[in-house]
């Protein structure tokens, strides 16, 4: 393998499907409907309108979402929400929104939310160094908070939520940035999903929220238009320039979910393939490599996991790039190392680093 074949296993920006880099690069040079590369066709053209269309269609379709929400392409990413959401939701507040601090990114989510009203913090697993999440038992949610959020995938912990949380009579928010369109999902049971793109959906420069039409109705009338979710929904995610190129690209990942996958169910029995490939590796290891998280809690998009010894660590680290394994470093707050396999990673490529993990191991016996 050589470095211009390099297998991504980075937490992102991730993979993306070969026929949808082979139909980006065309359209980089021309796209036939318009006659301009995708890189100069205008963000007010009847072209860039009808992809922005077919994405808001082939969303609702995979996720077989009602007309009563808005879809939406913003810029800023899963960051900007943060504080956009609250702005919206929380402005004005004395009955606090309920957060869960699952992670590394759900606790750069709090912060955010507290400059705009009051947060009270459900759960955290700080204190267990984020190897797990809470069992319903240990939760207790308000019937009176405007909000719930929490984060369905921390990438960095390798976490990952498998049910729906919350009251039905309460709104439901999550930051789906990391699991966004890897397997199907109850979204109706929620009233805000958020998940920008450089995961599993496209790369970096567009974040998709999903916004039910009811709770458009809590936003504060004086907040800045480009931070109004009302403003987007009216321009249909053209309220100024938007990335026209990222955009396209998303579409293109819908379509290949849609016509090359066969939709989200097929997705995640793939996905559950490559996770069940690595874990059960991890298990078998004898103590070689040990998962971060409990068993009950593995995350199907991100496999972090350590090794006995730091100093071998920092060898397989080493020899796992250099045999074309790219991204396998854990996140910078806690190290280690992490896989990455995002959708369009494929079966073959978990299968490669899988057979590279067991040489490793057969080559520093304990």
């Amino acid at each position: 393998m050589n470095k211009r074949n390099r297998l991504n296993f980075s937490g992102g920006p991730g993979v993306l499907p070969e026929s949808v880099l082979l139909q980006a690069r065309d359209a980089m040079i021309t796209v036939p409907e318009a006659g301009l590369s995708v890189l100069g066709i205008s963000h007010r053209s009847d072209w860039f309108a009808a992809v922005v269309s077919e994405l808001e269609a082939n969303i609702r379709a995979l996720l077989k979402l009602s007309e009563d929400y808005h879809v939406l392409m913003l810029q800023g990413g899963a960051t900007q929400q943060f504080s956009m959401l609250p702005m919206m939701l929380l402005q004005g507040r004395t009955t606090a929104a309920d957060y869960l601090h699952t992670g590394y990114w759900s606790g750069k989510a709090i912060p955010e939310a507290r400059r705009e009203g009051p947060v009270r913090v459900l759960w955290s697993g700080e204190a267990g160094g984020f190897r797990r999440l809470p069992s319903d038992d240990e939760l207790s949610f308000s019937p009176d908070a405007p909000y719930l959020h929490y984060v369905s995938n921390e990438t960095v912990e390798g976490l990952q939520f498998n049910r729906v949380l919350g009251r039905d009579d309460v709104p439901r928010v999550c930051d789906m940035s990391s699991d966004f369109l890897s397997r199907p999902c109850a979204a109706e049971r929620f009233a805000f999903i958020y998940a920008h793109a450089q995961k599993n959906i496209g790369p970096a420069g567009v974040t998709v929220v999903l916004v039910r039409d009811d709770l458009l109705r809590e936003a504060p009338p004086e907040l800045p238009g480009f931070l109004d979710y009302h403003s987007h929904t009216k321009a249909h995610s053209n309220y100024n320039t938007p990335p026209v190129f990222a955009i396209y690209v998303v579409l293109l990942v819908t379509r290949w979910l849609q016509n090359e996958i066969g939709g989200l169910v097929r997705m995640d029995a793939i996905n559950r393939d490559k996770a069940g490939l690595l874990y059960r590796l991890l298990d078998a290891s004898t103590g070689f490599y040990r998962g971060r998280a409990e068993a009950r809690d593995r995350s199907l998009m991100n496999v972090a996991f350590n090794l006995a010894d730091p100093d071998l660590e920092k060898r397989f680290l080493a020899e796992a790039l250099a045999a074309g394994f790219s991204g396998l470093a854990g996140h910078r707050a806690i190290g280690g190392v992490r896989a990455s396999i995002y959708n369009a990673l494929t079966l073959s490529a978990v299968e490669e680093l899988a057979g590279f993990m067991e040489d490793f191991q057969r080559r520093h016996p304990g």
